[in-house]
């Protein structure tokens, strides 16, 4: 069950709306997604079984490492003789940079385009594998579930599972590296 959905739901509902996240604006407008452009996808379009292909993305060590800095500087992230001399062989990436090279693919391939409000939050989240600078990633989001929000009219929750796998020399997945699995909002199609 979502926050806001069920059992407590007003209680949560009054703590939201005193923190000033209160139910989405009334909408005057087209739908908008999530970085503002009109938008094409819809509660209905978030079918169970559906797959959206997030893309690829390339380890920046740079970034990698600026990211452990200032979020996550532990000597596995950022000191790399030491990483180097340990069973690590070499700096691995913290483990919410990682989570935050999903979060990108997932706003550039589905939010960017999806009438998007808000996620309640994550179920599952696991590192299954090191990532490291120079992995190529490709990312993928399946539909798991969707239900019109008992709590947030106008709303729908829709179940999802994200997954990331570092490819191999043939360009094929050859390890998952992250696995998650998290609920979001999306708008119901006007009209």
């Amino acid at each position: 069950m979502a926050p806001n959905e069920g059992a407590g739901a007003t209680e949560t509902a009054g703590a939201n709306e005193a923190a000033g996240l209160a139910g989405p604006a009334e909408v005057t407008g087209p739908a908008r997604s999530g970085t503002g452009a009109p938008a094409e996808l819809f509660f209905e379009d978030l079918t169970p079984g559906r797959t959206f292909d997030l893309g690829e993305v390339r380890v920046d060590g740079a970034e990698m490492v600026a990211f452990a800095r200032r979020f996550d500087p532990q000597w596995y992230h950022v000191d790399a003789e030491r990483a180097a001399a340990s069973h690590h062989g070499g700096l691995i990436a913290s483990g919410f940079y990682t989570v935050s090279l999903f979060m990108r693919a997932y706003v550039d391939h589905v939010l960017a385009r999806a009438a998007a409000d808000a996620s309640p939050g994550l179920e599952e989240l696991r590192w299954l594998a090191p990532v490291r600078a120079g992995d190529r990633l490709a990312a993928r989001l399946d539909v798991m579930g969707a239900r019109p929000s008992t709590a947030r009219p106008g709303l729908g929750t829709v179940s999802l599972s994200g997954t990331m796998f570092r490819l191999g020399p043939d360009g094929q997945p050859a390890q998952e590296v992250l696995r998650t699995r998290f609920r979001g909002w999306f708008t119901l199609r006007p009209g």
